[in-house]
């Protein structure tokens, strides 16, 4: 498969895309490398091993015993005595999940296992299959993005010179892509308690550039938004279909594509 490789000023020849592009697409398996890629992001959580067992609360399996709950026509659980009068006692029930202060029953436990493995050569056949997902215009229209009328397309190395945002700016408008990102400027406010937890808003997904080496585009494409920029050989598979879904509208430089070619990355 041949691609335009594309500039500010425009066309400027094309290029012969490597056997990663070959791949099947495979959703399946993307969503699965995609969830164990998140897996590894949660952060482990529980509740104190103690919550809810600080009471002197017993429960009594004696029918006479002093202080016990039976023959008072009362339920049997672990219970404390608040006062007492004789023999008479003031009990309230504590230390069970069903008691006010008591135990949570299923709490949440810090020492769980949250992240999935996932193995080497599906993970880099998932990369493969979503590399492809990203030149096939219908999927990345179907994600929702804008494409230019003549995507998909190479950028050419220009691009990783480019030392000021508004240059990148101007240079993606010339390529066609003005309603992207004004689509990527969209933000939402998120429902529920996220609001309160540093995510206040949603924010849409935007093209994805990837370059051959560590550049200034790195730095200056960085606060666009919806805009994520990245080496070749730290592809994942959450970048290239983000959500899970494939078909990420991607801007590669022919570096990149060289690189892919040459070192044989991901086989």
């Amino acid at each position: 498969m041949k691609l335009k490789i594309m500039s500010s000023e425009g066309e400027k020849g094309n290029i012969e895309l490597p056997k990663q592009f070959e791949e099947p697409i495979r959703a399946d398996l993307i969503h699965r490398v995609v969830v164990s890629i998140q897996s590894h992001k949660r952060q482990p959580h529980g509740t104190n091993p103690r919550a809810g067992k600080d009471y002197s609360a017993k429960l009594s399996k004696r029918r006479r015993n002093y202080r016990g709950s039976y023959g008072k026509g009362i339920s049997r659980i672990p219970r404390k005595i608040m006062t007492r009068r004789g023999m008479q006692m003031h009990m309230v029930g504590a230390l069970a999940p069903g008691t006010v202060g008591g135990r949570k029953a299923h709490s949440s436990k810090a020492e769980k296992k949250l992240s999935k493995k996932i193995n080497d050569q599906e993970r880099k056949k998932s990369i493969r299959s979503a590399l492809h997902a990203s030149v096939i215009k219908e999927l990345v229209i179907k994600r929702g993005h804008k494409t230019p009328d003549n995507y998909p397309f190479i950028i050419d190395n220009s691009f990783e010179k480019l030392k000021k945002t508004k240059d990148v700016v101007t240079s993606l408008e010339k390529l066609g892509l003005t309603q992207e990102l004004e689509r990527t400027k969209e933000k939402t406010v998120r429902a529920g308690k996220g609001k309160g937890r540093g995510r206040k808003y949603r924010k849409k997904k935007g093209p994805l550039l990837v370059v051959g080496n560590k550049c200034d585009l790195v730095k200056t494409a960085k606060n666009i938004p919806g805009i994520d920029v990245i080496t070749v050989e730290s592809l994942n598979t959450e970048l290239l279909a983000p959500g899970t879904h494939p078909g990420r509208l991607t801007l590669y430089t022919q570096n990149s594509i060289e690189r892919l070619q040459k070192e044989k990355l991901f086989t």
